[in-house]
């Protein structure tokens, strides 16, 4: 009998066989299956979240790919009184992974690969009354692929009141449902389920079947998944079926070898806030982050400020007749994320943009008036040091009494209208703080900022944001230090 915690395989041996199979994949397929497959150390701390086992285990894997995760499993854990139950519908996969398997051969470890679509299967065994026990255990690496509102999948699973928008949320989502009480599931994830609308209905069935146990943030969105240049910022996380929610473990690290490896617990009142109707989930990574009164000054929500935030409205492809690549007679600016530099304006820029669209009554209605406003791109770079990347818009640097917006920024205004000018720049300077950017990162792991997002922030006040921007107008360049200490400042004033 070999002991719980001795591999079968020796060290880089599972990494071998993956990147392997990785090469042999079709480009066009594995994006079809959002298929992304474990490296081996990551695998092994995922195996090493699970609670000491006591008694037989029942394993679930959906989604299996070569099997890095079950073989993780049973090397830390023993395959004797297993029985696994592994999905994997791509046959060139299922042929490693059940080479995988073969390896931890003993009388008393059963593996069953099933290659059938998960979706399906489970919803299957759910709405028949199939279930059995339930799993006491599952590891998941989930596909990540949006599912469309007319799909299969979207009807099999509303049919089993699990309304969700991606084929990861609806794995683990099935997952606890076909969980045992007190069955523990660990699984990688792109972190974007906690935030957002569209994921609301997915942490609301999480939240009310499991418990949440431990959540490992990577600092960086690509190391998780390095061989396969993913962008998204992933997450592992552990939940537990029908447990009392305690506290969470948060664990940080810079890379998939864990060697900096940083570990707190919080009260779960600081992972989702009580009173919150939309669950977001936050991910505190340093106990100097955990204040509950969040950003300092902010308590104020947009409306009650007279502000509203909203995505540029001319959305370039749709509206090409009316773009213009230089400004001219008969034109207003149009403003693109290229257009703002290392925190300047520069307008026209000669790129591939055009830098104005014409301004007529049948475009009037894509353009704003001309004036203050505050606004910040949509999307950072994996390069840009803050999520949020806020600039000011100053009607002097134009000519003309309208102005566009392109569909990639977000645009702070007042009922489509520009707004006080040392709003904007206080406005600015607070997005660009320190202190906002933590915030936003303990709920978002998006590469993109929404107006959603930006709508649910609190806000200093108008006399505490107009006493920012005269300050910030006579600074000269605003460094992130100047910034950070000028909140620190007022907040300790406010105090």
């Amino acid at each position: 009998m070999r002991e719980a915690g001795t591999p079968v395989a020796e060290p880089g041996a599972l990494d071998r066989v993956r990147l392997e199979a990785n090469r042999q994949l079709i480009p066009e397929r594995k994006a079809e299956l959002g298929q992304f497959m474990t490296p081996e150390s990551v695998a092994k701390f995922m195996a090493g979240l699970f609670s000491q086992r006591t008694g037989a285990i029942r394993l679930l894997d959906a989604g299996a790919g070569v099997g890095s995760l079950t073989a993780a499993f049973l090397d830390r854990w023993g395959a004797d009184d297993v029985c696994a139950t592994v999905y994997e519908i791509d046959g060139k996969l299922a042929s490693y992974l059940r080479e995988t398997l073969r390896a931890y051969g003993s009388e008393t470890f059963e593996a069953t690969v099933i290659d059938r679509d998960f979706i399906q299967d489970a919803v299957y065994r759910i709405t028949m009354g199939r279930k059995g026990a339930g799993f006491t255990h599952a590891i998941l690496n989930p596909p990540y692929k949006k599912i469309n509102s007319g799909s299969q999948h979207r009807a099999l699973l509303r049919a089993v009141r699990l309304e969700t928008v991606n084929l990861y949320t609806a794995f683990v989502g099935l997952a606890i449902e076909l969980m045992a009480l007190s069955g523990e599931i660990v699984a990688i994830i792109p972190r974007s389920f906690c935030n957002g609308l569209y994921y609301k209905p997915f942490r609301e069935w999480m939240l009310a079947k499991a418990s949440v146990e431990h959540i490992h943030l990577f600092h960086s969105r690509t190391s998780a998944f390095n061989d396969d240049e993913v962008l998204q910022e992933n997450v592992i996380i552990k939940l537990v079926r029908g447990k009392e929610q305690g506290k969470v473990t948060i664990t940080t690290a810079s890379n998939i070898g864990f060697s900096d490896m940083k570990a707190y617990d919080y009260p779960f009142s600081e992972i989702v806030h009580d009173g919150d109707q939309q669950k977001f989930i936050h991910v505190p990574v340093a106990p100097s982050h955990s204040d509950l009164d969040g950003v300092p000054l902010a308590d104020r929500s947009l409306e009650e400020i007279g502000l509203e935030v909203s995505t540029g409205p001319v959305v370039d492809f749709r509206l090409k007749e009316y773009l213009c690549e230089t400004p001219e007679e008969g034109t207003a600016p149009l403003l693109y994320p290229t257009h703002f530099v290392g925190g300047n304006l520069e307008w026209p820029r000669q790129s591939k943009k055009p830098n104005a669209m014409m301004d007529n009554p049948e475009t009037r209605k894509w353009l704003y008036p001309m004036g203050f406003y505050t606004v910040t791109r949509r999307f950072s770079s994996k390069e840009e040091r803050r999520r949020i990347v806020a600039h000011v818009v100053d009607p002097a640097a134009f000519k003309g009494d309208a102005i566009g917006f392109e569909n990639h920024l977000n645009v702070f205004h007042s009922g489509k209208r520009g707004i006080d000018g040392d709003v904007a720049h206080g406005l600015a300077v607070f997005l660009n703080s320190t202190a906002v950017d933590d915030y936003f990162r303990r709920f978002s792991g998006h590469t993109q900022v929404n107006a959603t997002d930006l709508r649910l922030l609190r806000y200093p006040g108008r006399r505490d944001l107009e006493e920012l921007g005269q300050w910030a107008q006579v600074q000269g360049d605003l460094t992130q230090e100047l910034i950070d200490y000028r909140l620190a400042v007022l907040h300790g004033r406010a105090k």
